[in-house]
């Protein structure tokens, strides 16, 4: 293919998986469009794994090193306008995963042109969202045998042209919490012979908050959202029931464990204050993404190879967003990057909004980057074992 026909082949892939995006574990037919195009390249390929998941691989002999796309869309109704836009009631592929799918399958196309020196494994992930697809093709096997893991996301705090690379933490951990509140319902006329929950949720909610500005060291990077608060049946009718549910966001184990521990403190003392029950279920989430700096280096070098040293840049904090690669790097040592595509217009239309969009000009960028970190991470692999 010429730089043009290989470019419109990325949009044309990226722009069939946009118009029919799926839920995580249900992306049974962007696992066959992956599959087709394997095909196509007379590339061998498995399906099937982790329900929709797609492994293929290329190469002989030698070392191993992974490379990960995620491709599940979001429960979102979009709002873009787009010619491509979602054909899907209430589904919408709002954080590029559409893109990230079309850059692995053209890193497939470029290393098959051009063979790596050693072997390369091609992941399809589901459920990256929700549901923690990543454990579940760790499970299936696909780490057996791989030396490093690369993987990457589209992200509109960079321009079209950068790549970012950090070593260390760069996304936070993910937990989740629900705090049911049982007071005592009653007439609204009649606030004495009642406990109000929606009064304790709302000074719970408040509170939460001085957790974050009084308790932790604002060194390390937190934040604590309830993003749901659900009670009353009407308005004349004191609420005997309240449901809070959140998520905490860190970047330190103990920080992690002290914040989850001052909701629970808080929730106790609103209790006896009050003269309610609440009672609060935390889930733990997502670990966090921790680069491996050998990893990371091998990543910065690709990074230049493909957009210059103009282009090389490093995320100025860690992320508070979560991402299951993290589950990747516990088991091998791999780098996750950030890959510029900011769309002019859009500079501040965020992930998971039903206006979200990219620039695609980002789409052979991170193909050739993936294809030039696999080939890199196995040269020096083949250095080392000499």
């Amino acid at each position: 293919m010429t730089e043009k026909e290989f470019y419109q082949w990325l949009v044309d892939i990226r722009r069939r998986l946009h118009a029919h995006p799926e839920l995580a574990y249900q992306e049974y037919r962007t696992s066959a469009l992956i599959a087709g195009e394997l095909e196509k390249l007379g590339l061998p390929y498995q399906t099937g794994l982790a329900k929709t998941g797609v492994v293929a691989e290329l190469g002989q002999d030698g070392p191993l090193v992974a490379l990960r796309a995620d491709m599940d869309a979001l429960p979102l109704s979009e709002e873009t306008g787009l010619p491509f836009a979602s054909r899907i009631p209430g589904v919408m592929h709002a954080c590029g995963h559409d893109g990230h799918v079309a850059m692995l399958l053209g890193a497939a196309y470029l290393l098959k042109e051009n063979p790596p020196p050693g072997r390369v494994r091609l992941i399809f992930q589901p459920a990256e969202e929700k549901g923690a697809g990543a454990l579940a093709m760790i499970k299936e096997g696909v780490l057996e045998g791989v030396s490093f893991i690369f993987g990457g996301h589209i992200d509109r705090h960079f321009r079209v042209g950068e790549i970012a690379v950090n070593e260390g933490l760069i996304c936070a951990f993910t937990d989740t919490f629900k705090v049911r509140i049982t007071g005592k319902g009653g007439h609204a006329a009649w606030p004495h012979e009642a406990v109000d929950a929606v009064v304790c949720g709302a000074l719970l909610v408040m509170n939460l908050q001085t957790i974050i500005s009084r308790e932790i060291n604002p060194a390390h990077p937190s934040v604590i959202t309830v993003g749901r608060f659900q009670a009353g049946t009407a308005h004349n009718v004191i609420a005997e029931e309240a449901l809070l549910e959140g998520t905490i966001r860190s970047t330190d184990p103990k920080v992690r464990e002290r914040i989850i521990k001052s909701i629970k403190r808080m929730a106790q003392g609103l209790a006896h204050l009050y003269r309610a029950r609440l009672e609060v279920e935390i889930k733990e989430g997502y670990p966090p993404v921790i680069n491996d700096a050998e990893a990371a280096k091998i990543a910065k070098q690709a990074a230049v190879a493909v957009v210059g040293e103009k282009g090389l840049c490093q995320q100025p904090h860690p992320s508070l967003g979560g991402e299951d690669f993290a589950f990747y790097l516990k088991h091998v040592p791999g780098c996750f990057v950030r890959f510029g595509a900011v769309k002019q217009g859009l500079e501040n239309v965020p992930a998971h909004s039903p206006k979200f969009d990219f620039d695609e000009a980002v789409l052979p960028i991170g193909a050739k980057f993936l294809a030039e970190v696999a080939k890199t991470a196995l040269t020096h692999l083949r250095k080392n074992r000499l």
